[in-house]
């Protein structure tokens, strides 16, 4: 592995996350699957582990849903209160229930597309964003153009069967990656069941995913099912094993379930750790107002990453200047990311404080830290 190391003193770009993914690496192992499409890619470096007809393009079904949740993360708070309108709710297919001028929140929503699958909900969510379907479908397509997928095309929230609604499994897995990203996302998923309230007057029930290998697959956390008669069986998961995670999609599969479980026993079998060597020992941040002239620094964790092949890297350490004191033992200050050839960013850890740097005298005019500036975003 080539590893090239750069200092760069900036502070911009230090909460970037790509999302541009290009596959460094596929496998043509054969692993004996039902689905005419699937891809499975690692989530932390974007690489494709194994792939089958990939950048097909294919009906997607309810994993459409993904997408509508993460514009409803994106656009409303879940504790929003949104009045159910008539013309939402008449939508055939799988449905929460949900009648004209019922008051639903943004919470109830989430759940009822990502657990139960609900078409009403996705139709309630599109017009609260958005103000009308057709809207909502050109912000829909607007967000995937954003996440890389360039083979893809919505045309309404819930993912039934329309002439211009498609993606491919790649497209699918790359969503999955970037939905994955949110936490609140990533929670809702994973739950096997959820106790909402809602209706008029309200009462309670309760929401059954319908994804089963939450229950039958190790480390299986999500994320999203999916049929209809003409798409077939549609599935998009997500599975973490000893700090590896992989991201399985399969489109028209008669035995998704099954399909899941090889993928990962494949993936996990043929990924393998790799450490970045770094050496933080000659890196010192000089210190202003105290009387220490300059502290050194070490990694917070250790930069390591999973692939299936070797990939060349490149090291970007961001730090400031110079600090001002006080600054004590395991201060943030600083960043390490570890990029591909291609630009997208593949692990970091923070640059940590080794020693204490107290006050000395109050500098003039003393403009905000770094570690002022993480604490900040941070909340």
């Amino acid at each position: 592995m080539l590893n090239r190391i750069c200092i760069v003193f900036v502070l911009a770009c230090i909460f970037f996350r790509p999302f541009c993914v290009i596959s460094y690496a596929t496998s043509n192992d054969d692993v004996a699957l039902s689905a005419s499409s699937a891809v499975l890619l690692n989530a932390q470096t974007g690489e494709i582990v194994y792939e089958k007809n990939c950048h097909e393009k294919r009906g997607i079904a309810s994993t459409t849903k993904i997408m509508t949740s993460v514009l409803l993360l994106e656009n409303l708070d879940l504790s929003d209160e949104i009045k159910v309108k008539g013309e939402d709710v008449k939508i055939e297919g799988t449905s929460i229930g949900l009648k004209a001028d019922d008051v639903v929140t943004g919470e109830v929503l989430l759940k009822g597309m990502l657990l139960e699958s609900g078409n009403d909900a996705a139709n309630v969510t599109a017009t609260a964003v958005s103000g009308t379907i057709d809207a909502f479908s050109v912000l829909m397509n607007e967000k995937a153009k954003s996440i890389g997928m360039k083979n893809t095309s919505f045309k309404n929230p819930s993912g039934l069967t329309e002439e211009g609604h498609f993606s491919t499994a790649y497209d699918m897995a790359l969503l999955a990656r970037y939905a994955l990203s949110n936490p609140e996302f990533k929670i809702i998923c994973s739950l096997k069941q959820a106790r909402v309230s809602y209706g008029n007057p309200p009462y309670d029930r309760t929401f059954t995913n319908h994804n089963k290998l939450l229950d039958s697959c190790e480390g299986v956390f999500g994320v999203k099912t999916g049929f209809t008669k003409a798409s077939g069986r549609c599935l998009v998961s997500a599975c973490e094993r000893n700090g590896l995670t992989l991201i399985a999609v399969t489109l028209k599969a008669p035995d998704d379930w099954n399909d899941h479980k090889k993928l990962y026993d494949f993936g996990f079998k043929k990924s393998a750790k790799r450490n970045v060597q770094f050496d933080d020992s000659g890196i010192k941040v000089n210190v202003v107002g105290s009387n220490k002239q300059h502290v050194k620094v070490e990694l917070l964790s250790e930069l390591s990453f999973f692939s299936v092949k070797e990939i060349e890297t490149k090291t970007i350490v961001y730090c400031e200047q110079f600090l001002y004191a006080d600054i004590k033992c395991g201060d943030v200050v600083g960043k390490v990311e570890v990029r591909d050839g291609f630009n997208n960013l593949i692990c970091e850890s923070y640059l940590v404080s080794k020693e204490n740097a107290f006050l000395d005298f109050e500098p003039q005019n003393k403009p905000p830290s770094l570690l002022d500036k993480l604490k900040k975003i941070k909340g």
